[in-house]
């Protein structure tokens, strides 16, 4: 097995800690999934071990992965970055790469979309940003990158949201900027 293989396996013991702060989320908060049965999802999640280490990097990151819906056509469960503001841990960064590269000083450490693809995850476009903000309130305080359409993206901007006044705002940016209260929301789908 190489290396690449083995980092995305969890040991036993941080599975078994995942799959418990898994559960107690997916209980506490019953109106993301009101339809959903846990013992389903666990079953899917044990059987997916590479899904279940995409899923601690979320938790380990700050985002709080919870399942947010049910896709009937390919039977797969949907998780979002559920935490309240933008996972702390994935703040301070640009767009892409090519952001990154095209900034002559002052670099972030990372990009949002290379740390999603690191993760096994895909970042939040704006129509499932909308949808999770249904499910409560989130980035009052923080904003989040979303995936940006390519046309955008072709002349150097790059988009995000946020909710303020009990509503979603996109905004667009330069690419390369970066933010201490801007980071990115992922899902995945297991």
């Amino acid at each position: 097995m190489s290396n690449t293989e083995t980092k995305k396996e969890l040991l036993p013991k941080q599975r078994e800690q995942l799959l418990r702060a898994l559960k107690a989320r997916f209980e506490k908060n019953m109106n993301r999934h009101k339809s959903l049965e846990w013992a389903k999802i666990l079953a899917k999640l044990e059987a997916n071990t590479e899904k279940l280490w995409s899923l601690n990097e979320m938790e380990r990151t700050g985002g709080e992965p919870d399942v947010v819906g049910f896709d009937k056509q390919t039977e797969e469960y949907i998780f979002y970055d559920c935490s309240l503001e933008s996972p702390k841990d994935r703040r301070n960064v640009c767009y892409d790469r090519e952001a990154l590269e095209s900034r002559k000083e002052f670099k972030p450490k990372d990009t949002s979309i290379d740390m999603a693809a690191a993760m096994g995850i895909e970042i939040l476009t704006e129509e499932q940003y909308r949808e999770m903000q249904k499910l409560g309130n989130f980035d009052t305080k923080t904003s989040s990158w979303l995936k940006t359409p390519s046309e955008i993206r072709k002349l150097g901007g790059a988009i995000f949201a946020d909710r303020h006044y009990d509503h979603v705002f996109v905004y667009h940016n330069g690419a390369p900027s970066y933010y201490s209260v801007r980071g990115f929301r992922g899902s995945l789908r297991v």
